[in-house]
C-alpha cells in the first residue's frame, strides 16, 4: 500500500494521458517535454531552485549541527538535557507554526522575504535533525580518546579535526541527507516564507499547478525521475555499508 501510489506514478509517466488512470499507449513523451515547451522552463527553474535551496540549507545546517553536537555533547548532565530539550523544539513543533513565527519574525525585523529567508527557515528546522543524527555517534565514541590526543601533543582543534571529526562523520553525513531529504520536501515552512517575487520550489509550483485545475503531466515524469535517483542512492549507501560490515568483524 505505501509503495502503490509511487508505482502508479512511474508506470503512469510513460503515457500521454493528462489523466492518471486513463491509459493512452507506451510513449516517452512527457520525458522529452521535460526539457522542451514554456512548461518545462517553469519546472525545471523551480527544480533548481528546490536543488540549490537544499543543498545550501542543508551544508549551513550540517555545520551548525555539527558544531552544536558536539558543544552539547560537552556540558554537564543537568544543562545538556535542558539543552538537548530546548533544541528538539523544532522537531515536534508544528510545520505551520514555526512558518508563521518566522514570517512574522522576518517582517518585523524587515527582512524581504525571498530566496535567503527561505534558507534561513529551512537551517531552523533542519539544524536539529543534525544534532539528532550526530550526538548517538559522540554518544559512542571513546571519551579517552580526544584526552589521549592532547597527551601526545595535539591542539584542541588538531584533535577535533583528526580524532572527534572523523568518529562522528557517519553522523554527520546522515545529518546532511536528512537536511536536504526535509529541504527538498517542505512546503508549509517555505509557502509562508517564499514572498512575492516569484521564486518557486517544486513543492509550491505543484501547489499552484493543482489549484488551476489539475498537474501538468510532466510532473509525473519528474516524480519518477527523482524516485530512481533517490533509491539507486539508498542502494548504494546499503551496498558500502554492507562492504564495510565484514571489514569491521575481522578487525
Amino acid at each position: 500500500m505505501l509503495y502503490a501510489p509511487l508505482i502508479i506514478i512511474v508506470l503512469f509517466s510513460f503515457t500521454e494521458s493528462k489523466v492518471i488512470g486513463n491509459w493512452t499507449g507506451f510513449s516517452v513523451q512527457l520525458y522529452g517535454n521535460l526539457f522542451s515547451g514554456a512548461t518545462s522552463v517553469k519546472l525545471i527553474r523551480a527544480l533548481v531552485n528546490t536543488l540549490l535551496i537544499a543543498l545550501i540549507s542543508g551544508m549551513l545546517s550540517t555545520l551548525l549541527g555539527s558544531v552544536a553536537a558536539v558543544g552539547i555533547f560537552n556540558l554537564r548532565n543537568r544543562t545538556r538535557k535542558i539543552i538537548q530539550s530546548v533544541s528538539r523544539i523544532p522537531i515536534l513543533n508544528a510545520d505551520i507554526i514555526t512558518g508563521v513565527s518566522l514570517l512574522l519574525l522576518f517582517v518585523s525585523l524587515g527582512i524581504s522575504r525571498g530566496f535567503v529567508t527561505v534558507v534561513l527557515a529551512h537551517v531552523t528546522f533542519c539544524t536539529p535533525y543534525v544534532v539528532l543524527s550526530v550526538m548517538p555517534r559522540l554518544h559512542r565514541m571513546d571519551p579517552n580518546l580526544y584526552e589521549a590526543a592532547l597527551d601526545l601533543g595535539a591542539t584542541p582543534s588538531m584533535a577535533l579535526r583528526k580524532v572527534i571529526l572523523p568518529e562522528i562523520l557517519p553522523g554527520i553525513i546522515s545529518g546532511f541527507i536528512l537536511s536536504v531529504t526535509l529541504s527538498i520536501d517542505d512546503f508549509v515552512v517555505t509557502i509562508f516564507n517564499i514572498g512575492n517575487e516569484g521564486l518557486e520550489t517544486l513543492s509550491t509550483y505543484i501547489y499552484n499547478d493543482a489549484r488551476k485545475g489539475g498537474l501538468t503531466p510532466e510532473l509525473r515524469a519528474l516524480s519518477t525521475i527523482i524516485f530512481i535517483m533517490v533509491l539507486t542512492l539508498l542502494i548504494i549507501i546499503n551496498r558500502r555499508a554492507q562492504k564495510k560490515q565484514p571489514a569491521r568483524n575481522l578487525k
